[in-house]
């Protein structure tokens, strides 16, 4: 497969300025703000005190003395007035750029060598490389600057299929706010989680969970046979439920598992379908309690 992009109307853009841009968010969210640099973004989570999901971002630097959030568009509103609330005397501003800007991701070998993109912010995704390049552009734009580098347009499906394929979460499709836990979700595997930077809001629990070993569900692939089961379909291991369906298309989807049901012998259903757990490549699962 040659390099293809599609756009993702669902992604917005926030901006935050000033020069306390970096330290301001630096005790907000669960990656270090300092990693960012021209073409190197970062992946985090903005959480609840109480170290519970709330918002998804990939952390790039704009290039005009500014950070750019690339977050949820039906959440981003919510989302720059929670951080416009926060920042007290924090020399910074927050600016929703979601009418100014749109975010599409290039895919396939060979994507990372769009970056740099003439015209748009663009990185290499830092969950994984074969997610592609990340393109924050202004609005209307992002179609011709991609084909203009000789990648074609293909359906968003495409790149839903290879997200799906690879296990990872695309916000509160999958997360759901103010319950999901990070090191549930893979943000510890897919380098959205820092643990040498400072305090954070949330950091108590997340740390906690990782250090004393909490953790007894994970967010996984599934290959469904059968009818694709709506998202919140329960699953059931011998009559019990032990899990949910999240995201999904086609055959694929992600499910939140208790790690028994995955490791018991025994077949795993939601509704009539029939379904496969798989462990992809970057996931490190806790070995089993003796």
């Amino acid at each position: 497969m040659s390099v293809v992009f599609t756009l993702l109307p669902h992604r917005s853009v926030i901006a935050v300025g000033g020069e306390d841009r970096a330290a301001f968010l630096q005790g907000l969210i669960s990656n270090d703000t300092t990693k960012v640099a021209p073409g190197r973004a970062i992946w985090a989570a903005l959480l609840t005190p109480q170290g519970r999901f709330l918002n998804d971002m990939f952390v790039a630097d704009g290039g005009d003395g500014t950070l750019l959030i690339e977050t949820e568009r039906e959440r981003a509103t919510a989302l720059a007035k929670k951080l416009a609330l926060y920042k007290l005397r924090s020399r910074v501003t927050v600016e929703d750029r979601g009418t100014a800007m749109e975010v599409a991701v290039a895919f396939g070998p060979g994507a990372d060598e769009l970056a740099p993109l003439r015209g748009a912010t663009a990185f290499v995704d830092p969950r994984l490389g074969e997610l592609g390049v990340r393109v924050l552009a202004p609005a209307g734009r992002a179609a011709a600057l991609l084909a203009a580098r000789g990648s074609e347009r293909v359906p968003a499906e495409a790149y839903e299929r290879l997200r799906l394929s690879l296990g990872v979460p695309d916000g509160s499709r999958d997360l759901r706010p103010e319950k999901a836990l990070l090191l549930e979700s893979g943000f510890d595997e897919l380098n959205g989680v820092d643990w040498q930077k400072g305090c954070y809001m949330g950091q108590e629990l997340t740390a906690r969970t990782k250090y004393r070993g909490l953790v007894r569900k994970r967010l996984l692939p599934v290959k469904v046979e059968g009818p694709l089961p709506a998202p919140g379909s329960p699953i059931e291991h011998d009559g019990q439920e032990v899990g949910e369906i999240r995201s999904g298309a086609g055959d694929r989807a992600l499910a939140l598992l208790r790690l028994e049901a995955v490791r018991a012998a025994g077949e795993l259903t939601s509704g009539p379908s029939r379904i496969w757990p798989e462990i992809p490549a970057w996931m490190r699962l806790p070995e089993p309690a003796d």
